[in-house]
């Protein structure tokens, strides 16, 4: 049984991380705990806990690449009895105090996180951001569903345009899913906090939200949440559209089950459309 403290410090300074002497070789679930070791791929590329095998220089393979790295390590000596790192756990048979380094913080830094684990067996040697990585590709989130303004729609100069997309799961969310690797379970929770619109004519709107439906009984109102008011049409542009696109940023909060271990992660989709935008003619 295991139980996980919160990330304590990220560190400025990256640290030499080797295990103290006389701490034991042992395996877990295919990582050795003097071994630099990965849980899962990163951008859905799957695999479980594996040994990281030497190369020629006798660095750890798992080491290659950008994928976060991890080590664990017993403490030795092991923290007193009733002292805070034991959190509601005791010492006495195979408990133990352990420690992990991931470089996962700005830069490469590490991130520590201490936990009590009832044997080497349950030693999680994964780093739980990556976990809710592939939480995270469970929900196949994809830019905004763009509502309006619509490729067909007709617009014109001098008009206020509303901005609004269609809420799903994967387009807005909420959307949670969880995933599992060297005996860590994470549980991510997604859902956009903001769109960014780049209209096509040089103007940026952020949006905070989905941005408000239009229906005529509003007229020539400005949006209350979410518009932008075209000065030019579109007509010296390429197919006489402005290309306009819409970047949501999605806010991932993920927590480890049975612990109150937790973090964040930020997704970035983008979705485009060609508005055209015209002039108002009239006959005289």
């Amino acid at each position: 049984m295991l139980s996980h403290k919160a990330v304590a410090f990220a560190l400025p300074l990256v640290l030499a991380v080797s295990p103290m002497a006389g701490d034991p070789e042992v395996d877990v679930g295919g990582c050795d705990l003097e071994s630099f070791c990965v849980g899962v791929g990163v951008g859905g590329s799957g695999g479980g806990s594996g040994s990281g095998s030497a190369g020629s220089d006798d660095k750890p393979a798992a080491s290659q690449g950008d994928k976060p790295v991890c080590t664990v390590r017993k403490l030795d000596p092991q923290p007193p009895a009733g002292g805070a790192l034991w959190g509601n756990q005791s010492p006495g048979g195979d408990n133990a105090v352990y420690e992990r380094v991931c470089l996962t913080g700005p830069g490469g830094t590490p991130v520590i996180t201490t936990f009590v684990a009832d044997g080497a067996a349950g030693v999680p040697a994964v780093d739980p951001a990556v976990v809710a990585q592939q939480a995270v590709d469970k929900m196949r989130l994809s830019g905004p569903d763009i509502a309006s303004p619509r490729p067909a729609g007709k617009y014109i100069v001098g008009v206020p345009v509303w901005m609004w997309v269609q809420q799903s799961p994967s387009t807005f969310g909420p959307n949670t899913a969880s995933a599992t690797a060297g005996g860590v379970t994470v549980t991510a929770t997604a859902k956009v906090s903001k769109i960014v619109w780049k209209m096509g004519d040089g103007s940026t709107v952020t949006c905070n939200g989905p941005g408000t439906p239009y229906k005529a009984t509003y007229g020539k109102q400005e949006s209350p949440t979410c518009g932008h008011t075209y000065a030019r049409t579109s007509a010296s542009h390429s197919g006489n559209t402005y290309a306009l696109t819409a970047t949501s940023t999605w806010t991932v909060d993920w927590q480890v089950t049975g612990s109150g271990e937790a973090g964040q992660l930020t997704e970035i989709r983008q979705s485009q459309e060609q508005v055209a935008i015209g002039e108002l003619q009239v006959v005289g």
